[in-house]
């Protein structure tokens, strides 16, 4: 059976995002029909060149950043979040694997030039998908980004025109956008109608299920706690400032309050910004920071199901798949009016929304908690909503069906004529 070649830029069981839960799922869906699908990745992050996560072979090569005067922690900032590799390795790799299908890049810049130029090579399709958004990115998104390369020279500008960076989403022979104001960005900027609005998905069995006591029980929240929940990279792309700051307005009139932070730190220094924040509001005893659940851990299952009320603040978001974790689970859930959220939840059906932008941001988030906690009737009808929402458009497998569509579509327009610049 021929190889389906996702190639992410990194891919590690203990930096898990949604886009490695996307990858993974979609993987396994694969596998489960009786493709091959495989991952090939670099090294960043990782100790070991070969793995094998949910059934799905991982290889990894080496990298690095083209840039002169980096420093350690630089290109370890680089690793967690959006660095622009290049890895020679990678390329040979993916040159030399064997009966290849398709290749999938799950990146853009150097690396998906790098599978653009492959599959170029091998006359192959290639799909590409728009995990974090690039057309839809707002502008203080972006400064952190490239914070870390900020008065950097970069000596490896020549390789990446030579791989074609800055043609991957032209000459892909198909673009997949997980957020549907995405593509309609996408549609109208690049240059052909290759684009499709495919939204991420949910294991809705396993979420349906947990043990909120459990959890509760393991990180010391009391049964009686009014808990809310969010799960995201420890990052200022979630704004979890924003939430702690409607969070300390909610505590101060519900001090049985409780808030659980859950997510790998991909920015320390806004991690310590927070716990600076929560110490300075006296706030030690009533928000935790628990880093360490794996996407396989039975704990984060139950982290929902323990949730009075779920919040993803994001000041920009692609998609939100931790939404549809909640929505499983049944839980009501409240979130920015930003990127792809904004097709996802319906305002007052599904979730309610605040505007992460405003002045009184904080303001409105507190709100939102105010209203969740003082009906409980409302919590109900808002996470019986969106459960039904998730089961019914959002399982994994109704996903895959759709993304076996769009690679048919892809291997279509590969097998006709190259009329793009090369």
């Amino acid at each position: 059976m021929p190889s389906i070649i996702h190639v992410p830029r990194r891919f590690v069981a203990n930096e898990w995002g949604g886009t490695e839960t996307v990858i993974l799922e979609i993987s396994k869906q694969q596998k489960a029909a009786g493709a091959h699908p495989r991952i090939i990745t670099s090294m960043a992050l990782a100790e070991t060149h070969h793995d094998v996560i949910g059934g799905i072979e991982v290889e990894r090569h080496a990298h690095l950043y083209p840039f002169f005067g980096l420093t350690t922690e630089q290109r370890a900032a680089m690793d967690k979040k959006g660095g622009n590799l290049l890895s020679l390795p990678l390329l040979s790799a993916l040159l030399r694997a064997p009966d290849v299908r398709l290749f999938h890049a799950h990146a853009l810049k150097r690396l998906g030039g790098t599978v653009r130029t492959v599959a170029r090579l091998r006359r192959k399709p290639y799909v590409v998908s728009l995990h974090g958004g690039i057309f839809d990115v707002p502008a203080a998104e972006l400064a952190d980004l490239t914070q870390p390369i900020q008065g950097k020279f970069e000596w490896g500008k020549p390789l990446g025109a030579l791989l074609g960076a800055r043609r991957v989403l032209d000459d892909a022979d198909h673009v997949i956008c997980v957020g549907e104001s995405e593509a309609i960005k996408a549609r109208q900027q690049l240059g052909h109608d290759r684009v499709s609005y495919l939204p991420n998905g949910v294991d809705s069995q396993r979420f349906a299920h947990g043990d909120g006591s459990a959890f509760r029980a393991r990180f010391q929240v009391p049964a009686d706690a009014f808990l809310i929940v969010n799960v995201g990279r420890i990052d200022s792309q979630k704004n979890h400032l924003c939430l702690l700051q409607a969070f300390a307005r909610f505590h101060a009139t519900t001090p049985h309050a409780r808030l659980v932070l859950i997510g790998p730190i991909t920015q320390p220094t806004y991690a310590e910004k927070l716990r600076a924040f929560i110490a300075a509001e006296n706030l030690t005893e009533s928000v935790q920071i628990i880093p360490g659940l794996g996407n396989d851990s039975g704990s984060l299952v139950d982290a929902y199901h323990a949730a009075d009320a779920f919040v993803l603040a994001s000041r920009h978001e692609p998609f939100g798949i931790v939404v549809l974790e909640a929505w499983c689970a049944a839980r009501p859930v409240i979130a920015s009016r930003v990127g792809g959220l904004q097709s996802l939840i319906r305002d007052g059906e599904t979730g309610l929304f605040f505007d992460p932008e405003a002045a009184d941001a904080a303001d409105q988030l507190a709100d939102r908690l105010n209203r969740l906690h003082a009906s409980p009737s409302l919590r109900q009808q808002l996470g019986e909503a969106g459960r039904q929402e998730a089961f019914a458009h959002y399982d994994w497998a109704r996903i895959s069906e759709r993304l076996e569509g769009i690679y048919q579509l892809a291997e279509t327009h590969a097998a006709g004529p190259r009329t793009h610049a090369s």
